[in-house]
């Protein structure tokens, strides 16, 4: 029976005490890791949130107390009470493995039946099992680390924010709908039948808001919704650490943001960050990696071989670089015993899945060098390519060609990042970079016009005004990201103030006046009392948490996630609701008949 917690309140936390706590009384709570019963001795392993520390019962054990040590099992939760004395039988794999409590008093504060999976360090339970069972899962030490790690980033976050002069400040969960880029997740209003709220993708309108308001500098950990398919950096509610600057330009937030990094790495894994972090361009990144969120920590940067091939006899290079497009290629360095002739079908496969139309190679080894293409060309073309490639042998260099050379760099971009995983390039240490000037529109093949690659509110950069409306394809945006080994962490931009300009760029978009005015007009009117010049930018707290510990998922450092199909498993949501809701808020649900 389990028995009041009563005058036992806890002195100490199971991981905290050490050897200097040695002759010392002490009372610990906790959850039974496992009891040993070796007859004349029994041992439990009590666990809190800080760690695990050994209870000892002996032939000197007060009788009831043993025998009420006898019946403990896994989970059961128990207070403690004891002398701190030194292990006979050192443990070196935990903290408190030199150290053990010779129990006194026992309680049993409560019983628990036998968990569904082991509640140990990188457990191998099925994960369906383990989140359906999460707060059972959030016991294990590794995940509620991971926890704890995410609470104090927080505070660092909090403080160094602080100490820079920055206020922070709620905005509303329950907004008006605007178009941000992804689906809303849409709140019916009971008292407003047929209206909605909306959950806010990012707080980005009301800090604008705050910045009129004359708060120059707000920041907020905020919760934000996306309704979007998900992967494994993505959830459909996330943090972000958002912020805006009044009276600032690009170099002052991103050396903000520098500052904060630094702090961070230093906190919370007294690792040194090199300053000032890296900026390339956006067409820079495209060209060089394929991708506007690169991982730097290997090489394979993409070459440029349309003038090395021009006028070669492979009707693959020709064809397309007569059609206007070119010609590319990447250098797997060292990595010929790796990539045989079959994991080169694997990766050309996978190159085919993206888009390409095939994949022609060079690989180097001691038995000399073979290619795929080699009988349409030259020796003198040949080695103008192993040239211009730098290759030597235990190398292999990957080549694509297309018409249309944006999607020859992505899908270059995809195949760079396929080949390294599957070379096995080792992946160590953290290389942060800013890809700034982002184009300020992006081409809709769908719609066959541009659309806007930001939000509308993004400011162009001030040299390319003069051809806002003649070459959108070359309009470049004051926007900016933070990427950290291939994972986007951040987006911000220096946003427009400019009535003139914001209702110019609203035309190019295709939204009218009045269209304007109703998603945006709270806005467009507050801009009308003299709004300052700002900018900012938000954080994914999430991912950030996700990078610095190595998680693969973020299922790793949230609480609470939800799996791919958006649904929690624990509390089974989402679900039905009683038909009486459904009324007051005047809707029906048309549910889809079975095929």
């Amino acid at each position: 029976m389990a028995e009041l917690l009563g005058s036992t309140k806890r002195t100490d936390y199971c991981g905290t005490l050490t050897e200097d706590c040695i002759g010392k009384t002490v009372t610990v709570t906790g959850w039974t890791q496992r009891q040993r019963d070796l007859g004349a001795l029994i041992f439990i392993d009590l666990r809190d949130r800080t760690g695990i520390v050994q209870l000892a019962f002996d032939e000197s054990t007060d009788k009831a107390v043993f025998e009420k040590a006898f019946t403990v099992r896994s989970e059961y939760v128990l207070a403690a009470t004891g002398t701190v004395r030194e292990r006979s039988s050192k443990n070196p794999n935990i903290p408190t493995g030199s150290i053990e409590i010779f129990v006194t008093e026992l309680k049993i504060l409560s019983t628990a039946e036998t968990p569904p999976f082991e509640i140990v360090e990188n457990s191998k339970a099925n994960e369906e099992l383990r989140l359906k069972y999460r707060y059972l899962d959030l016991r294990r030490p590794d995940l509620a680390k991971n926890i704890i790690f995410r609470h104090k980033l927080a505070k660092v976050t909090r403080d160094y924010f602080d100490e820079n002069g920055f206020i922070e400040i709620e905005t509303p969960i329950m907004v008006k709908s605007t178009p941000e880029g992804a689906r809303d997740y849409l709140v019916p209003s009971r008292i407003h039948k047929g209206e909605f709220y909306a959950l806010p993708q990012s707080p980005q309108l009301y800090k604008q808001l705050l910045m009129v308001a004359g708060f120059d500098r707000y920041m907020q950990i905020a919760r934000c919704f996306r309704d979007e398919d998900l992967r494994a950096d993505r959830q459909p509610e996330f943090t972000q650490i958002d912020f805006e600057m009044s009276f600032v330009d690009v170099d002052d937030i991103l050396t903000l943001v520098e500052g904060y990094m630094e702090r961070v790495f230093d906190k919370m894994l007294g690792y040194k960050l090199e300053l000032p972090i890296p900026r390339y361009t956006y067409r820079e990144v495209m060209e060089r990696f394929g991708s506007d969120k690169p991982d730097l920590r290997y090489g394979m940067e993409i070459q440029d071989l349309t003038e090395v091939v021009k006028g070669c006899a492979f009707p693959v290079f020709a064809s397309a670089i007569e059609q206007g497009g070119g010609v590319r290629a990447i250098n797997a360095k060292g990595f010929a015993a790796k990539l045989t002739r079959k994991e080169i079908d694997r990766i050309t496969d996978y190159a085919k899945g993206c888009g390409a139309k095939g994949l022609a190679w060079i690989r180097m080894t001691d038995q000399g060098v073979s290619s795929s293409f080699a009988k349409f060309m030259t020796e003198d073309e040949m080695n103008a390519i192993i040239k211009a490639m730098d290759a030597e042998t235990g190398d292999v260099v990957l080549i694509m060609a297309d018409s249309n050379v944006s999607a020859l760099l992505s899908t270059m971009g995809l195949v760079r990042i396929e080949t390294a995983n599957r070379a096995g390039v080792e992946k160590t240490g953290f290389k942060p970079l800013w890809v700034v000037e982002f184009p300020f529109f992006e081409y809709d093949k769908d719609l066959g016009d541009f659309v806007a690659m930001h939000h509308p509110f993004t400011a162009p950069l001030d040299e390319c005004l003069p051809y806002l409306e003649t070459d959108k394809a070359n309009v470049r945006a004051k926007a900016y990201d933070l990427v950290l080994n291939g994972i986007e962490l951040s987006s911000g931009s220096i946003r427009i103030t400019n009535p003139d300009l914001q209702k110019t760029i609203f035309k190019l978009l295709g939204i009218s006046d009045e269209e304007a005015y109703k998603k945006f007009g709270f806005l467009t009117d507050a801009f009308k009392f003299g709004p300052p010049p700002h900018g900012g930018m938000a954080l994914g707290l999430d991912r950030l948490v996700m990078q610095l510990l190595g998680a693969e998922s973020l299922r790793d450092v949230v609480a609470f996630p939800k799996v791919q199909n958006a649904s929690e498993l624990m509390t089974a949501c989402p679900s039905d609701v009683p038909e009486a809701l459904l009324k007051d808020l005047g809707i029906a649900v048309i549910k889809e008949k079975a095929e």
